[in-house]
């Protein structure tokens, strides 16, 4: 089972992969059309901005077919946030229209960025969860100084509490699952949602 990490030039790749294959993923690091469509599921991590990863995304040739897949698609951090509408950061970019909502910076708190471990609240089980066993300790490792706002609440899979501000950490939507804090830095609970996720791409190859 082929899982592709997105390479568009902005991203914790190597972190992802090792995560990945730690659990027994086979991981090909690519942007490749023919690689892409040869996998069984993608991840599409990130680090930086959100319009430069959008104007990476464009060059690449990637948007339409993020749009467009009916494969699992798992975005991390600023993956995540590039799955909803748009964005306030640096300047108003559209994003992937995936999730609906619009990834703001965080007012009223006494520290930006948003880093380090917070407990995930889960409001709702996902496919690739239900019916398992989840950990007693959730605590989940974030770093981010912008997060997902207007959400649909649909979608909502669960969230964190950072100074009282409710921090969507999990969406979900068909094939798609965003995650804003890092589960390959997560610790054991962020091992288990990896390997939940990736049991469900197996299954749904098989």
């Amino acid at each position: 089972m082929k899982i592709a990490v997105i390479d568009y030039g902005m991203g914790n790749l190597f972190s992802v992969e090792q995560a990945l294959k730690r659990l027994n993923a086979d991981v090909v690091i690519t942007n490749d059309a023919a690689e892409l469509n040869a996998a069984a599921a993608y991840v599409l991590p990130g680090v930086g901005a959100f319009p430069d990863a959008m104007k990476r995304l464009a060059e690449t040739g990637l948007i339409e077919f993020m749009q467009t897949t009916k494969k699992p698609l798992l975005g991390i951090c600023l993956g995540m946030q590039l799955m909803f509408e748009r964005s306030e950061e640096v300047t108003p970019t559209e994003g992937l229209h995936i999730f609906q909502g619009s990834v703001e910076r965080f007012q009223g708190v006494s520290r930006i960025p948003h880093m380090g471990w917070n407990e995930l609240v889960l409001t709702q089980m996902p496919s690739w969860l239900e019916g398992k066993r989840l950990p007693a300790d959730r605590y989940v490792y974030f770093v981010h100084s912008f997060y997902a706002t207007r959400i649909d609440e649909a979608q909502l899979v669960g969230f964190a509490d950072y100074e009282g501000v409710g921090v969507p950490g999990i969406v979900t939507k068909d094939n798609y699952t965003g995650m804003q804090f890092h589960p390959e830095k997560s610790g054991k609970f962020g091992v288990f949602l990896l390997r939940a996720w990736l049991r469900q791409v197996e299954a749904s190859v098989c």
